[in-house]
């Protein structure tokens, strides 16, 4: 019996080889659907998305307590739009901003360590401006 399938095997392997498409090659025709496809994509990009919802700055350095700036005001912003904690936006990275910060990373299932880097902002872009904010 496992001689018969063995065969069996054996020969359905190079018809299943041979059934497969053809891949194709640089030089093929373009085929009018696919004409009529390019023809209905916008020109540009479109941005999608909603806008964010904090705009004191696009950077995001690392922050930690005694931080200062406008991208401790975004992450100031962010804390609050994510997690309602009510944060004075004022640019200082002091003890209250450090304690919303671990909470949110805790909320988060991220690193807990208060303070605000690269995984940390990427969650908080993220939540902030999700719908249905705030999570935690």
């Amino acid at each position: 019996m496992r001689r018969v399938l063995t065969a069996v095997a054996a020969l359905a392997l190079p018809i299943s080889l041979a059934a497969a498409p053809a891949v194709a090659s640089a030089t093929d025709t373009v085929k009018p659907a696919q004409a009529a496809d390019k023809l209905n994509r916008p020109a540009a990009l479109v941005a999608q998305g909603p806008d964010d919802v904090c705009d004191f700055t696009d950077s995001r350095p690392s922050l930690g307590l005694g931080s200062s700036g406008a991208a401790v005001r975004q992450a100031q912003c962010y804390l609050n739009q994510a997690t309602g904690a009510g944060l004075d936006e004022d640019g200082d990275f002091g003890r209250i901003t450090q304690s919303a910060t671990r909470a949110f990373q805790q909320c988060a299932g991220i690193v807990v360590d208060g303070r605000i880097g690269a995984q940390t902002w990427s969650f908080l872009s993220f939540w902030a401006n999700a719908p249905g904010a705030p999570f935690c």
